[in-house]
């Protein structure tokens, strides 16, 4: 008897290579064919709407491993037994299936895994203009929600919106589905059919947690520098790690906060309400210090180039220009046809964690570029930049895109209007595809992605954090089993002298991930950058995405109380046996 490895419903039942994995399966739920082997769920409902939560069936006895959205920005892992634990905002889901005898006969003796088991695959994407997740419920009830996030953008379908596949290796199988789905959308690109940026091979410097918004040309130089005889203490070039890439963060753009006022009490969060004034520089970067020896920002990149080595530089900026947009009212912004409006958050994100920055924009409203104008603000942007010496952009605040579909065709058409036109952008103005994406963890960005190479693949490392730092690098590992697919994962950067930084340098080092610290000036811990670093500038990046072996799938490293106590302790041991 030959069994198909294709997801059929029959009797009620979602059965795949044999095996009943849902039960209770709806009438309306229908079935269309992927590949050979997988295959596309959808529903119909006789009512239109611009969003549905169709039953897909009931989820028992299945050991889970999940990605979901926690926040608009950001996905992390869980781990369960049963649909009531699948959160809203799902976007990955991956079941541990024990095959039964009967099947063992259709699997070769070579091939087979010696527990005999298989994995099914369950990816919620996108169907047209409509975008899906996957939910539980209390019932055990697997769901799954379709949603343009416009009003006027409505369907009585969705025919292709969950895609399942099944195989015995689980990375193999994520890497497969990925593959057929890039064939099948064409919205999107696998990561071998990308251009990898050249950064990545070497060692970098971010000046977020060393400067935050304070950072100005004289720090930039004192970090670069050989000796500060302030603090005593060697700097990156007296020490023998210098950096080869700068990625200059938040902080150097022209802004303005009309809500922050001098002299009244401050507001949680006031500083997310922040529009961006003109594309060119602030005025720290238009004179670096009371001499005046570089006048401009062309002028100070040109200089710690020169002097510091630096082979590229990259400058942050937010997807919609600054946290708060831009400025309607500014002269230099008008011709963009910038203007105010408000998110509307999916119930989706409004059932995990709420996020300040939403809180804030969605009370002060946002500077918001006409879509058919955001090519030029940024082609305009990237064109200044790349003039001034810049190498490249990291471009935060992704998702917010998602939140201000309302009135312009949905979320789904207005995140692809704004990465095909960054991704353009990029691609005529900075030579090496270099562009990072960060705060882009919705699927809405994620299968809009055709050319986008390196994107952050977890929160913050958030220095002042001391318990967030083993979820930090659970969720980049574990992230990267999809977005490892797609993209190189960015593991953000870390501090060399912080407490948690042998773990920190020992993820990097098997991450396949670009290697940079935030250090503040003069404070490093050489011994450990040295063991990451080659004296040239470059380091040892593996081949592929660093992710959780086999046995640890289906696990909660953070939680459990025992694998991140032992690895943590295993590599205060072995930390330079392991790496080199």
């Amino acid at each position: 008897m030959t069994i198909k490895a294709t997801p059929v419903i029959k009797d009620g039942c979602l059965m795949v290579r044999g095996k009943v994995v849902l039960t209770r399966v709806p009438q309306n739920i229908l079935v269309s064919p992927a590949s050979n082997d997988s295959a596309f769920f959808g529903a119909t409902d006789p009512t239109p709407s611009s969003r549905h939560v169709f039953k897909l069936g009931v989820l028992e006895k299945y050991r889970f491993l999940c990605l979901f959205r926690f926040k608009i920005w950001w996905m992390i892992p869980r781990v369960g037994k049963s649909g009531s634990e699948i959160p809203m905002e799902t976007q990955m889901l991956l079941l541990e299936a024990t095959e039964e005898s009967a099947l063992k006969d259709e699997v070769n003796s070579s091939e087979a895994s010696t527990d005999n088991t298989f994995y099914i695959l369950f990816l919620p994407v996108l169907d047209g203009l409509f975008r899906t997740s996957l939910q539980g419920t209390s019932a055990n009830e697997l769901h799954f929600c379709v949603e343009s996030g416009d009003a006027s953008v409505q369907t009585s379908q969705a025919l292709e919106a969950v895609f399942v596949n099944s195989g015995e290796n689980p990375f193999e199988l994520i890497k497969n589905s990925v593959k057929i789905l890039e064939q099948h959308k064409g919205t999107f690109c696998h990561i071998e059919n990308k251009k990898i940026p050249v950064h990545l091979d070497w060692f970098g410097w971010c000046t977020w947690d060393a400067f935050y918004t304070q950072v100005d040309p004289q720090g930039i130089k004192e970090g670069l520098q050989r000796y500060n005889k302030k603090v005593e203490n060697l700097l990156f070039l007296e020490g023998g790690c210098s950096p080869k890439f700068l990625i200059i963060d938040d902080g150097w753009q022209d802004t303005v906060n009309e809500f922050s006022k001098e002299g009244e009490p401050p507001i949680e969060g006031i500083q997310f309400a922040t529009r961006l004034v003109d594309i060119r520089e602030n005025t720290k970067f238009r004179s670096s210090g009371p001499d005046e020896d570089c006048t401009s920002l062309h002028e100070f990149i040109d200089t710690i180039k020169e002097k510091y080595g630096l082979k590229f530089v990259y400058v942050w900026h937010a997807l919609a220009g600054y946290w708060g947009g831009v400025l309607p009212t500014s002269d230099s912004m008008k011709k963009y046809n910038p203007k105010l409006v408000y998110p509307i958050q999916s119930p989706g994100n409004l059932g995990n964690m709420r996020d300040i920055v939403m809180v804030i924009l969605e009370k002060y409203g946002v500077g918001f570029i006409d879509p058919s104008k955001i090519f030029d603000f940024y082609n305009d942007l990237h064109s200044y930049l790349a003039s001034n010496g810049v190498d490249g952009v990291k471009v935060d605040v992704q998702n917010l895109i998602e939140t201000l579909g309302s009135g312009n065709g949905g979320r789904v058409m207005l995140t692809g209007q704004y990465q095909e036109a960054l991704e353009k952008s990029v691609s005529r103005n900075f030579k090496e595809n270099n562009l990072i994406c960060s705060m882009s963890h919705n699927s809405d960005s994620i299968y809009s992605s055709k050319r986008s190479a390196v994107a952050r693949a977890s929160e913050d490392f958030m220095p002042r954090e001391p318990t967030f730092q083993t979820l930090h690098i659970a969720s980049v590992a574990f992230n990267s089993l999809l977005l490892g697919e797609i993209f190189v994962p960015d593991w953000d950067m870390f501090q060399s002298t912080h407490f948690t930084a042998e773990f920190h340098g020992a993820a990097r080092a098997l991450g396949g991930c670009a290697v940079y610290v935030s250090d503040k000036p003069g404070v490093h811990d050489f011994k450990i950058l040295k063991r990451l670093v080659l004296p040239d500038g470059s380091i040892l990046r593996a081949r592929h995405a660093g992710r959780p072996t086999r046995d640890c799938l289906f696990v909660d490293p953070v939680m459990d109380a025992k694998s991140f106590i032992e690895d943590m302790e295993l590599e205060q041991v072995n930390w330079g046996h392991r790496c080199f």
